[in-house]
């Protein structure tokens, strides 16, 4: 009886692993099938930036086996991308620091602290989510202007610092509410008073959080063409995405050249994502359910 039943266990077990290891091979296949989806477009356009604008019409899919790099010598020549790529760092980065600065303060107030209208403040910061930006963007321009920010570095840093600041205020709050009050306590008992537990304590342990609102807000604030646009149309302070917009509408005909903008244009957001990605999913998710 007993090696019947062992038997049994056998045939069951290696039916359930023939039916894991199927539907793993399944899982995998529509994986890979949908990340070409995403990695044969950039590396079409990375190909193609490589060829001068003729080839890419006559021989678009081929591989660029013999690479030519005059479109990357008119991008920084004649079009001046350096100029535009350095102005969208600047900004970007400057949005990404103020947001988490302020963000980080005020998300530390709401979840460590209990004060009357805290439900209040929620509430109105959840609000100001639905607003769409397009309806603000009339009183903004109107405020840049008697403040003689516009076409200013700070014309589009401070928007993009508005927009951003809410978002990254409600994530990061809600990683706070998830720290042991055991470190609040102990670091009280130390000595720390809120401005040094906030530095030592809940900056450090929230690195992962701060991680993931920075990388959302840099991405937003990179690719706001909307706000580039109006806020800051000349040329001294375009940023890239402003610049590649113009691109395609100058030179529309030269499809290698524009293939190059593109390139240089997602090679910061790449790398961005290269360095800080392993810290985006444990911020989002650990931040979800409060402990």
């Amino acid at each position: 009886m007993q090696p019947a039943i062992r038997n049994g266990r056998e045939i069951q077990h290696t039916k359930t692993k023939r039916h894991f290891n199927m539907g793993t091979t399944f899982m995998y296949i529509v994986l890979t099938l949908w990340a070409l989806t995403t990695i044969y477009p950039l590396f079409w356009i990375v190909n193609n930036s490589f060829k001068v604008s003729r080839d890419v019409m006559n021989k678009s899919f081929s591989l660029a086996l013999d690479p030519v790099f005059v479109n990357y010598t008119t991008a920084f020549e004649r079009i001046n991308i350096g100029r535009s790529y350095m102005n969208s760092l600047i900004m970007s980065c400057s949005t990404v620091l103020l947001v988490l600065l302020f963000g980080g303060l005020a998300a530390y107030v709401l979840a460590r602290f209990t004060f009357k209208g805290k439900r209040f403040i929620y509430s109105l910061l959840y609000a100001t989510l639905l607003v769409p930006a397009f309806a603000t963007v009339v009183p903004v321009y109107e405020l840049l202007i008697k403040t003689s920010l516009v076409n200013t570095y700070w014309g589009l840093i401070l928007p993009q610092t508005a927009g951003n600041l809410t978002f990254a205020t409600l994530v990061i709050a809600g990683y706070m509410t998830t720290i042991a009050k055991e470190l609040e306590e102990a670091a009280f008992i130390d000595g720390c008073n809120r401005w040094q537990m906030f530095l030592k304590i809940f900056m450090p342990v929230s690195r992962p959080v701060f991680a993931s609102a920075s990388i959302f807000v840099f991405l937003w604030s990179y690719n706001d063409l909307f706000s580039a646009l109006i806020f800051v149309n000349k040329e001294k302070v375009r940023p890239i995405v402003a610049l590649l917009n113009e691109i395609s509408s100058q030179y529309g005909t030269d499809f290698g050249l524009m293939a190059t903008a593109v390139t240089l244009t997602v090679i910061p957001i790449l790398l961005i994502y290269v360095f800080i990605s392993k810290f985006i999913q444990k911020g989002l998710t650990e931040g979800a359910v409060k402990g």
